[in-house]
């Protein structure tokens, strides 16, 4: 596991799983969004404040996930977030889900996406460029 931009850790319950045991499939884009969310939250951008002040808002435009082993209940992920595009109103982020396997073995990737999010205005859902305050803090 190479170091990410930014990392996050999810704990499996119940409510994630399927009839089969483990974690419905759909069930990661949830844990990608809620790593996007606190890794922008890292690096000072909330995004309902940066909504109130420039009326920008952000919206997944394409994903592409590829699932290589099951998460089970009681797992604890780490979910990470890398930027490998950024352009003016868009960008790209790798992110992966890992189950880390209590330091007993390696970590296992158990999911991987690409997931390419636009800068949206909130009114007309137009694309726009990324408000100042984004750009300075991808640039960081």
């Amino acid at each position: 596991m190479t170091e990410p931009a930014f990392a996050y850790s999810v704990r499996i319950y119940w409510e994630d799983t399927d009839a089969g045991g483990v974690v419905f499939y759909a069930n990661y884009l949830k844990f990608f969004e809620r790593a996007r969310t606190e890794w922008l939250r890292a690096l000072g951008l909330g995004q309902q404040a940066l909504h109130d002040a420039t009326g920008a808002i952000f919206i997944v435009s394409d994903t592409a996930l590829r699932y290589l082993a099951p998460a089970r209940l009681d797992d604890l992920l780490t979910v990470t977030v890398q930027p490998v595009d950024t352009g003016r109103a868009s960008m790209t982020l790798q992110q992966q889900a890992w189950r880390n396997n209590g330091g007993v073995a390696a970590p296992t990737l158990l999911c991987e996406g690409r997931i390419r999010i636009g800068c949206v205005d909130a009114a007309t859902f137009r694309p726009r460029r990324f408000p100042e305050p984004v750009t300075q803090a991808l640039q960081r």
